[in-house]
């Protein structure tokens, strides 16, 4: 990854935090459209973004997002973390047509609707809900970007995000783990087995502090996506919540459910046998 190109990504949205005013020098962004992290925007129906999906599931390997999401632990190449994901989430989008429902409204004082918003409900009614809308004006890809370089992604489950990560996937060259990124990942087990059955994932959080090189945001990411892949499968989703409701995909997970070991073999049996 081109060092010069990341650093105008990243100030364009953080500097201590997120900015106040993005913005990107013109020549700064050509640099780093040239070397593939930052992009013009998007307009793409939720149809063809389905589409599109569909046609990188079909040349994306799984072989790939394993060892990418290994490869990932030393290095801390948090966009390649991202991807193991999304191409989950894309297994389970059927071919569909975007079908309108009505996803939230907002009210006055009166009780009259000021603003309708709508979804995709095929999409909204798959395992933890897609977020599907109708159309997707200029979006900013480069902001998706950051997110998946520096946090390994935020929006796993929103339709165009599963896309664009899919799609800079595709172009990735992943390197082969190593043993380092196979003994993390073995310790990063051996936590979560020996969780203590009322755990909730922010503890799990703070115990994998010691095992992987990562900060508080990468952990919580990490723990997101292997819950998302089921590796951290719950045995119930309705249990309740504590907090602010920070998690998504591991908000039912409990320390009593250490990792499921049928997810665990389908991705991960070839490296820790």
């Amino acid at each position: 990854m081109d060092k010069k190109a990341k650093n105008f990504l990243f100030k364009t949205y953080w500097k201590n935090g997120w900015v106040s005013r993005v913005y990107t020098d013109p020549d700064d962004f050509d640099y780093a459209k040239s070397k593939g992290l930052m992009f013009d925007p998007l307009t793409i129906s939720h149809d063809q973004c389905l589409v599109q999906i569909h046609g990188l599931l079909s040349v994306i390997s799984i072989d790939k997002v394993v060892k990418a999401f290994l490869s990932s632990l030393s290095t801390r190449r948090l966009d390649w973390r991202s991807g193991i994901a999304s191409y989950f989430i894309a297994q389970q989008l059927p071919p569909h047509i975007y079908t309108k429902v009505i996803s939230g409204q907002s009210y006055d004082n009166t009780g009259k609707v000021t603003h309708t918003s709508y979804t995709c409900g095929i999409c909204r009614d798959l395992k933890y809900g897609i977020i599907g809308d109708e159309f997707y004006k200029h979006i900013d890809l480069n902001v998706l970007n950051f997110e998946r370089i520096k946090w390994g992604g935020v929006r796993h489950g929103h339709l165009e995000y599963t896309f664009f990560d899919l799609q800079q996937f595709q172009l990735a060259e992943i390197p082969e783990p190593t043993a380092e990124d196979i003994t993390i990942f073995r310790s990063m087990l051996e936590i979560i087995e020996s969780s203590q059955p009322t755990d909730y994932p922010g503890a799990l959080e703070k115990k994998l502090a010691s095992v992987i090189p990562s900060t508080k945001d990468e952990r919580k990411v990490l723990i997101e996506i292997l819950a998302c892949i089921d590796i951290l499968k719950p045995a119930s989703y309705n249990r309740p919540s504590r907090g602010k409701g920070d998690w998504i995909f591991a908000e039912s997970w409990r320390g009593e459910d250490k990792y499921d070991k049928a997810s665990l073999e389908k991705y991960f049996g070839g490296y820790i046998r």
